[in-house]
């Protein structure tokens, strides 16, 4: 679902999501709480696993696929055309990662993503989902006030570029490609990576 400024407009696909997926991490779950009680695992030592996934591993594939679209204006115009195929070709793939749509943000447009029903989100690109991101809050405000909630991130979009609120599902998931920031012409690929956030490619920030 694409919603501008939060008024509903649907992409045309259906939001519903494979009962596979749902039993895999209702089994993750509770082997997790299982593990925990019997003492087999640090509940510290699984948040730090977890938060190292979330910021670091995953982000930094995503933050590779916006530096090289960055660079290489062919490379760009593949990953808007098929987001799927131009990500897999550099390796990042796998499970939440099979259909994946890219969406660019201009001057006239910026782009936000979410998840209304659950917290379908692409982890070969961006890794976990934040705690945020799957709250009940994000997910039902995001759609109805995005400026206020953006806002609350600290980006204050102005009001002349038009906002987009982009639903994933289980069908597809997006990826946000930030805008390449002024003044960066001197950056090699490797340190135009090292300036993208997950966030950025949520749409919650800036980059």
């Amino acid at each position: 679902m694409n919603n501008n400024d939060g008024l509903g407009k649907s992409d045309g696909e259906p939001h519903t999501h494979d009962p596979s997926e749902k039993g895999a991490a209702r089994r993750v779950q509770a082997l997790e709480e299982v593990a925990i009680a019997k003492g087999l695992v640090d509940p510290q030592a699984l948040d730090e696993i977890i938060e190292y996934y979330e910021r670091e591993t995953g982000p930094r594939n995503g933050a590779s696929v916006v530096a090289k679209a960055w660079v290489e204006p062919d490379y760009k115009t593949w990953l808007l055309g098929n987001g799927t195929e131009a990500i897999n070709h550099l390796g990042f793939s796998g499970f939440q990662g099979e259909h994946i749509k890219v969406v660019e943000n201009t001057h006239e447009v910026h782009n936000v993503v979410v998840c209304t029903l659950c917290s379908c989100y692409p982890w070969p690109v961006l890794g976990l989902a934040p705690s945020w991101y799957k709250s009940s809050a994000y997910r039902s405000r995001v759609v109805r006030e995005p400026r206020s909630v953006l806002s609350e991130f600290g980006l204050e979009v102005p009001d002349e570029v038009r906002v987009e609120v982009w639903d994933s599902t289980a069908e597809v998931r997006y990826l946000v490609l930030p805008q390449r920031p002024p003044g960066t012409n001197d950056l090699t690929e490797a340190e135009l990576a090292g300036l993208v956030t997950r966030n950025g490619m949520i749409g919650t920030a800036l980059v």
